[in-house]
């Protein structure tokens, strides 16, 4: 009974001196000695030590394990904070505070909130890691799978995280640019299939295949890679655009030279308007769809192979026309051609098929654009010759006016008659300077070319000549005429004093109307553009003694030279008394 009691520590009367007192019976009871005894109980005070030493080493060993955990905590506490870019954290105890196992478990719930503030960190950083490798595998094109980023942990500071997020704005930012050039270039290729009359959604896709419609917007790619194909894409087709533009230009023109030649009617004109009407547009203003289509292109150079074809068989028609407008163009000139010997030239060339219609064409196409370079260097002084005809009708009218005896009597008309007379007047006083510019812009033009002025096959300066000429002899007439009256007037006062009545004036002996250049008419009295004078046959030229021409004598031969007394006979309504030489 006493032994079990000493074998179970945990009664509370079981003490160290109880169990040595039942020892000291036990042995007192078997009677060993002293020595025994000593033996003995140095053993149970070495197996106390020992006990002792084993709990002692055991407390040390929880202490060290405890103190290398602190530790730990402490160190994964500084990694975290370091991690985390944070220099402190609210809730870190004092180190020096409590015991041992106290300062692990005010570290524990710290390094708990740390790590799960260090995951979500973590994940932050793969979402924005991810999204940056993302965009730029879509930059590179690469379809390669790439799995999620390695995200340092080491580092996952604010400023860390601030200069991916960066990163990825411009990624975004550059991405957003890129799908705008993309989309552009995509617009771009559809408007110019369009015209091109060419499969876009084929085209577009040959690029690359995310770029038709049928994917989203976010989907296109954005490589390089794409963007460069479809730079290239886009310049192909303006090239094409452009070629086939001045292609169908070059169509156009030949269409509507083909049918001024043969006067094609309006509504068949009207078939190719959609061919005619970009003839001089510029290749960004041709935007409707089908306008440079392939079989439009073809529709029009079969239509200008069949209008080819049809001028050959029609080329004696248009040749006449172009040597009608040649005519007329030296008709208005005055320039005389032999017409009839030119169409038969036009006719044998024609017909003995030695030259090529296109080449007769242009030849003549030469020689009318020649015409008109000559027929307007001879403008200015067609003009003045107009000028110098009218004047000269006016002249021989006026003459006819001045010769009626009843042109100052109240009858119809007389007032406009005479304002006319007096208009005419006025314009015949300017005919000798007309004359005189007429002479040295002829004279002027013929030294420049080296060849006549003529007029109607008439050298100009022969009929300015023979016009001072038959000038010069009127004057002479008009004194004569003058002289005639003044011995007629003395004559008739020496009858009024001998048979007391005086001689009814009549119109002088031997006198005649001269005419102007207009003036020669046919038998229908149309005055005649030409002077009906020698000057063709003989090219006569009135010169003076030093051999030069007479501008002074260059005036109409009708010119209204009015005296004092053909004045005063005007005013006074009386023609002038003829007398007999």
């Amino acid at each position: 009974m006493a032994a079990v009691d000493a074998q179970n520590p945990l009664r509370g009367e079981t003490t160290c001196g109880s169990l040595l007192q039942q020892l000291q019976q036990i042995w007192d009871e078997v009677g060993e000695s002293d020595e025994e005894r000593d033996k003995m109980l140095l053993q149970l005070e070495q197996d106390c030590l020992d006990v002792y030493k084993r709990k002692v080493d055991q407390a040390a060993k929880s202490r060290a394990h405890l103190l290398q955990a602190l530790a730990d905590a402490n160190v994964e506490l500084s990694s975290l904070l370091s991690a985390l870019g944070e220099k402190t954290f609210i809730g870190i105890p004092e180190k020096t505070l409590g015991t041992i196992k106290e300062q692990l478990a005010a570290l524990a719930p710290v390094l708990e909130q740390l790590w799960k503030q260090k995951e979500e960190k973590i994940k932050e950083f793969s979402d924005v890691q991810s999204q940056i490798q993302k965009i730029c595998g879509e930059i590179s094109g690469s379809n390669e799978q790439v799995g999620s980023p390695v995200v340092n942990e080491a580092d996952l500071s604010l400023k860390k995280l601030d200069e991916f997020q960066s990163q990825l704005q411009e990624l975004q930012k550059e991405k957003s640019d890129r799908l705008h050039k993309v989309l552009d270039f995509v617009s771009t290729v559809h408007d110019l299939c369009a015209v091109l009359g060419m499969d876009f959604f084929s085209t577009v896709t040959e690029v690359h295949p995310s770029l038709n419609d049928s994917t989203g917007v976010q989907s296109k790619s954005i490589s390089n890679d794409t963007l460069s194909r479809l730079a290239k894409t886009v310049l192909a087709l303006k090239e094409d655009k452009k070629q086939r533009l001045h292609k169908l230009q070059e169509l156009a023109t030949q269409l509507i030279d083909l049918w001024n030649l043969m006067d094609t009617s309006q509504e068949e004109r009207s078939l190719f308007d959609h061919v005619t009407c970009n003839i001089s547009a510029s290749v960004d203003e041709v935007t409707i769809p089908g306008a440079l289509a392939l079989d439009l292109i073809e529709q029009a150079e079969v239509e200008v192979e069949r209008l080819d074809q049809l001028k050959a068989s029609r080329m004696k028609e248009i040749a006449f026309k172009k040597q009608a407008e040649l005519e007329e163009i030296f008709a208005h000139a005055h320039i005389e051609i032999d017409s009839e010997a030119a169409r038969e030239k036009i006719m044998a060339l024609i017909d003995s098929g030695n030259v090529e219609p296109s080449e007769l064409l242009a030849d003549m196409d030469i020689r009318i654009v020649k015409a008109k370079e000559e027929a307007f260097s001879r403008k200015e002084i067609l003009d003045k010759v107009e000028k110098w005809m009218s004047a000269c009708e006016e002249e021989s009218w006026l003459e006819d006016y001045n010769r009626d005896e009843n042109r100052y009597n109240a009858t119809r008309g007389a007032h406009l008659n005479l304002k006319r007379a007096e208009k005419a007047r006025i314009l015949v006083n300017k005919i000798p300077a007309l004359v005189d510019t007429l002479v040295a812009k002829t004279r002027a033009w013929e030294e420049d070319r080296g060849i006549s002025f003529t007029y109607d096959g008439v050298p100009l300066l022969a009929m300015l000549d023979e016009y001072a000429m038959l000038r010069h002899d009127r004057e002479e007439e008009k004194r004569r005429m003058k002289d005639q009256k003044k011995f007629h007037e003395q004559l008739s006062t020496e009858q009024e004093s001998i048979f007391g009545s005086r001689a009814s004036p009549g119109r002088p002996l031997g006198t005649k109307k001269v005419v102007g250049p207009r003036a020669n008419g046919g038998a229908n009295g149309t005055p005649s553009r030409r002077l009906s004078l020698n000057a063709h046959q003989n090219g006569a030229r009135s010169t003076n003694k030093d051999g030069r021409r007479d501008s002074r004598s260059a005036a109409p031969v009708n010119y209204v030279a009015i005296s004092k007394e053909d004045a005063a006979s005007h005013i006074s309504g009386t023609e002038p008394v003829p007398t007999s030489p």
